[in-house]
Formats: structure tokens, sequence, C-alpha cells
């Protein structure tokens, strides 16, 4: 799990997480496209990272190779980690949370 923990924690990684979980199976030249300020190189290291941490799954096809989310890890953590708390109140909060933050708006 520390190899999740360490992948999440970049913000580059978690917005190639959000492209693939839109668009899943793309590959590097399209997940570049939508990062205009990050190189090539800096996301295929990123990549390598997620795949090391599980996260992703990269099966060739031809020529190309396409990327694929892997959900498995976050939800072991969510089972491990949220799943101890009740889940109703959680619900709840997050409610109430989001009732306050419209009212401020």
């Amino acid at each position: 799990m520390d190899l999740v923990f360490k992948a999440l924690a970049d913000e580059s990684r978690r917005l190639l997480l959000d492209r693939l979980r839109a668009d899943n199976g793309q590959t590097l030249n399209q997940l570049c496209a939508g990062l205009p300020g990050m190189t090539r190189q800096a996301v295929s290291k990123h990549l390598v990272i997620l795949e090391e941490a599980n996260l992703i799954a990269a099966i060739k096809r031809g020529r190309e190779k396409l990327h694929y989310l892997n959900p498995v890890p976050i939800h072991e953590i969510a089972e491990r980690w949220i799943g101890k708390f009740e889940r109703s109140r959680l619900d709840a909060l997050s409610q109430l949370k989001q009732a306050l933050e419209r009212r401020d708006e």
C-alpha cells in the first residue's frame, strides 16, 4: 500500500488517473495532449510509478501501448481506511458540508 499512497501523493499522477477514469485505454500521446505543461518524458515517468503501484495496467496493441485504470488498489484503501467508519455518518457530514458551502455562495 505504500506504493499506492506514494503514487497518489502527486497531483499530476492523480490527474492522469482522473483522465483514465474519464476515458480509459489511452496512449501516451493522448495522455500528453491533455497535459500541456508536462513533457512526454515526465508523463512516462509518472505512468511507470502508477504502474508499479498497480493503479494502471498497460497493454500493447500493435505499436501502441494503451493505459487502463485499475481501481482495485483504491478500493482496498477505501475498505481498510474509510470502511472502518460508519458510511451513513460520513454521508451525512458530506451532505451538511455541501449544504453549508451552497449557503455561503
